[in-house]
């Protein structure tokens, strides 16, 4: 329970850190905006510290062209990973050190908007994919989604540079673009996204499925959570689906204010929204687990009884 007191606010944030260890302190400050409680970082940050004793990578071009996405649709990112499964990569034995395909790890695809950083869609392969594969993948996500991108970034992979690849995207009318051979960050939206992915979800499972249907299911439920619920650091305290679809930001609702003596001519911490009630609310701090998945919360607050 929290009070007007920023002591007795400090127990729902370490409360918070301690439920969802993966979050940072600028994550935290997001969340709890979106639930309706504005605190700026560095609050959190100091509510997190230990009491003592006497107290993004800018992207690199591939090309000389620079493509700028002005609105959603204008430019998707799409890679390829592997996810190993408890058998993969770590036999240190031939042959099983060698093969990256299923049961010892899965591929999978991702695309994501470049504007919104939305994953517009993602598909699980059990070896890696075919340029046919992919451009099915592709398919299917241009017809669930209702549009394609203007342009494409990709890496230099084989699937990627194959003839007949390159050839359907010009009859679609896609102008595809590649990152550099060698250059860090050249494909940085989508590797960061990658990078999310696997610290947020696949490392946190017990037992990453062997089954493909179960594999699904559980990176479906992860996107939805990315895309829904996680504020996302280049779009401040938007989600990707609110920045997508031009919706509101839930961090500028009406706020909470636990403070009992809150200056009314202080400026509270970003984004600025007016006050819920009065001052000196007391807040529970509820705590709800998408697919009942620890790794995926959904904080919301509420007043106290």
């Amino acid at each position: 329970m929290w009070t007007g007191s920023g002591c007795q606010r400090r127990p729902g944030v370490r409360r918070l850190k301690i439920l969802c260890p993966a979050m940072g302190r600028v994550r935290i400050a997001r969340i709890l905006a979106r639930a309706g409680l504005h605190l700026g970082p560095t609050t959190v940050r100091r509510m997190l510290r230990k009491p003592r004793p006497h107290d993004p990578i800018p992207a690199l071009e591939a090309t000389s062209r620079l493509i700028t996405a002005r609105k959603p649709n204008d430019l998707w990112h799409v890679d390829l990973t592997t996810v190993p499964t408890a058998l993969g990569f770590w036999t240190s034995w031939l042959p099983f050190a060698l093969p990256q395909v299923w049961p010892f790890s899965w591929w999978v695809s991702v695309a994501i908007d470049h504007c919104s950083r939305r994953v517009m869609g993602f598909a699980v392969f059990p070896r890696q994919p075919t340029a046919n594969a992919v451009r099915g993948f592709l398919e299917r996500l241009f017809r669930v989604a209702g549009h394609q991108p203007r342009h494409l970034l990709t890496d230099q992979g084989r699937q990627f540079v194959a003839g007949e690849f390159r050839r359907w995207c010009r009859r679609r009318g896609i102008r595809q673009r590649f990152g550099a051979i060698g250059k860090y960050g050249s494909v940085a939206v989508i590797e960061r996204c990658i990078r999310s992915l696997k610290d947020e979800c696949t490392r946190r499972l017990a037992i990453v499925p062997y089954r493909l249907a179960t594999m699904e299911r559980e990176l479906a439920l992860y996107f939805s959570w990315y895309n829904g619920h996680r504020p996302h650091t280049r779009l401040g305290a938007a989600t990707p689906d609110e920045s997508y679809h031009h919706r509101r930001l839930a961090s500028r609702a009406p706020r909470f204010e636990p403070r009992a003596r809150w200056p009314r001519r202080s400026t509270c911490a970003t984004p600025h929204a007016l006050i819920r009630g009065q001052p000196g609310i007391r807040l529970d701090l509820d705590i709800r687990y998408l697919g009942g998945r620890q790794h995926l919360p959904n904080v919301t607050l509420k007043s106290a009884a």
